[in-house]
């Protein structure tokens, strides 16, 4: 696109604009902190509900402005509730809608503050036409890692024009896919993968709604690196053709916040990397089955757990606790084990000195937190690209241990939730291990706060030539 010479003495301006979840919301609100103490002036767009929330996670800056939206009418969609965090996954799906109806509203906002780019997410296909006819440049933020876009969402995955893959086909990857340590993945994954394939509420599936974000986007920029995904970056190259910028998985500065007083005296009554963190976010929720055997696993493993667990909004905590538990394991694990639900201080607990070990849904987040804290991890991922950033860190990557399940429906029992603790557990005990050595190396170079300066002063000079204002 050429450059706007009325554009040439301005700062460089980017709008982001994540979809309504804050698994979204929390890498563009990183990567918009990066970028505006580097000097970029950064527009948030974000439901007026999420407001306040965001003023908390955006550092106080001159350069960056919350944009509060208004979220249409939608029959099926609760009012006033602006993200998908309080949302079951078919209202969720109507938060998708409601964007939809939302393109005059941005529109205008776009009009109003004349940025050289807008930065969006997977749900919002038309903006890169929006963008273009409004003289700027749209830039296509993945969230995800180059691996799931790379298994998924590339123009390869159609085994023919205009027809979807079965769940034969989805169960390897797409044509000239790079030969890595994923070759497969389990029956009970590709059933969930097709979820991608499928239309709801009358708008088009997930798939083509990528595909043409990331077709139609200026640029492509990526969550990820080259240390971590090199041949998944290559292949979204060629499969696209067009630029792809890495961000890094950007590590969140340090929690300022100290660790709650119970939670922090609990903890420490156990000896240093001992105790097991087990949490799958705030928008997982186990079935009363996969709690009952998660439960006994970490009973059976004999260490200290802290186990956190959540359920949808409109059920009673209580009960639903008393139903999924085991019958007396409350009692048999007072000592040593705690269950939280809700939301908990993820990172303090992580970087607490006795944890050590962090089982979790493979969110890759999560995943980057485990891993910049020493916590050794151990996944379980639960759906969508958890189930390829999980074969990441134990296949390529080996930083970490997947618990075993069967292959037609997923099934996990205790003795599955035990074998990978001990197995991880004997590599933590024994220096010199591959798992321990790779994730130390990975450590320090996501902790490279120098090197993480120069990407990303480095990706605002490639912005700053595409809009034309490099060396004002």
């Amino acid at each position: 696109m050429e450059s706007d010479p009325k554009k040439s003495t301005a700062k460089l301006h980017v709008v982001m604009f994540p979809f309504f979840a804050f698994g979204h919301i929390s890498p563009f609100v990183q990567l918009s902190n990066k970028l505006s103490s580097n000097g970029v002036k950064i527009s948030f767009f974000s439901a007026a509900a999420n407001v306040q929330r965001l003023k908390s996670m955006l550092r106080p800056d001159a350069t960056l402005e919350i944009i509060p939206l208004t979220i249409p009418t939608v029959e099926g969609l609760p009012r006033g509730i602006e993200s998908t965090a309080e949302l079951n996954p078919s209202q969720a799906e109507l938060l998708v809608v409601a964007l939809d109806q939302m393109q005059p509203q941005i529109r205008d906002l776009l009009s109003q503050l004349k940025p050289h780019f807008v930065v969006f997410d997977f749900a919002q296909e038309w903006l890169p036409k929006m963008a273009y006819e409004l003289g700027m440049d749209s830039v296509f933020y993945s969230v995800f890692t180059a691996l799931a876009t790379a298994f998924l969402t590339v123009p390869a995955r159609l085994p023919e024009p205009n027809r979807y893959p079965t769940i034969e086909e989805v169960k390897f990857p797409p044509p000239n896919f790079p030969r890595t340590s994923i070759t497969s993945v389990e029956t009970f994954v590709a059933r969930d993968f097709l979820y991608i394939f499928r239309s709801f509420h009358g708008i088009r599936c997930v798939y083509d709604r990528v595909l043409s974000g990331l077709k139609g986007s200026s640029i492509i920029l990526a969550k990820t690196c080259n240390e971590m995904e090199a041949p998944y970056i290559n292949y979204v190259k060629s499969q696209f053709g067009k630029p792809v910028l890495l961000v890094s998985p950007t590590v969140p500065d340090p929690p300022t916040d100290p660790l709650e007083e119970k939670w922090a005296n609990w903890l420490s009554q156990f000896d240093a990397k001992s105790v097991i963190y087990c949490s799958f976010g705030s928008e997982t929720f186990l079935n009363d089955d996969q709690i009952k055997e998660l439960a006994l696993g970490l009973e059976l493993t004999g260490l200290p757990f802290f186990l956190v667990l959540n359920f949808p909004t409109d059920k009673d905590i209580s009960a639903e606790l008393k139903r999924a538990l085991p019958e007396g394991f409350l009692g048999r694990v007072k000592n040593r084990g705690v269950i939280a639900t809700g939301w908990v201080q993820q990172r303090q607990i992580l970087a607490h000195s006795s944890v050590g070990y962090y089982l979790s849904h493979a969110g890759f987040s999560s995943l980057i937190e485990g891993i910049v804290t020493d916590s050794q991890l151990i996944t379980l991922p639960q759906k969508g690209d958890q189930f390829l950033n999980s074969k990441l860190v134990s296949g390529d990557l080996k930083v970490g241990v997947e618990v075993n399940r069967r292959d037609d429906d997923g099934y996990f029992g205790k003795q599955d939730i035990k074998t990978a603790v001990e197995n991880v557990v004997v590599e933590d005990k024994e220096p010199g291990k591959t798992i321990r050595d790779n994730q130390k190396k990975l450590k320090e170079f996501l902790l490279n706060e120098e090197a993480e300066n120069k990407r990303i002063e480095d990706l605002v000079k490639e912005l700053e030539i595409v809009a034309g204002i490099a060396g004002i």
